[in-house]
């Protein structure tokens, strides 16, 4: 069984900053990608930020320049440090982690953590 445990989020005033971190945790081959997902209200899932086990990473177009994700392999760890936070920002956000098992990879996910913008 596989299992992600995000921690982190919460609520910030415009401009400010957050860090959310994911850990993968049971028994796998590898995680090829992890990233981070996010769901406003009313809104569909969208990619934030992802980036492979060898660094490569790919951001939305709204966050470039103020979000950054990194990952330790040796940990199976994901963050992502969010820096001049915006309203537009509030959402769900959710790890997602791209899993190898015995079974083939599949796409796996936390439970989602809250990040509030607001003055």
């Amino acid at each position: 069984q596989v299992q992600l445990v995000e921690t982190g989020g919460g609520l910030v005033q415009p401009g400010g900053s957050l860090r959310l971190a994911c850990a993968a945790s049971g028994s796998f081959f590898a995680i090829p990608t992890m990233g981070w997902y996010r769901q406003a209200p009313g809104r569909q899932r969208e990619l934030v930020a992802s980036i492979t086990n060898n660094g490569g990473a790919n951001y939305a177009d709204s966050v470039v320049g103020r979000f950054t994700v990194s990952r330790d392999n040796a940990k199976d760890t994901v963050n992502l440090q969010m820096n001049s936070l915006k309203p537009e920002d509030t959402a769900v956000y959710y790890c997602n982690a791209k899993i190898v098992r015995l079974n083939g990879i599949n796409d796996y996910w936390g439970q989602g953590t809250q990040v509030t913008v607001s003055a």
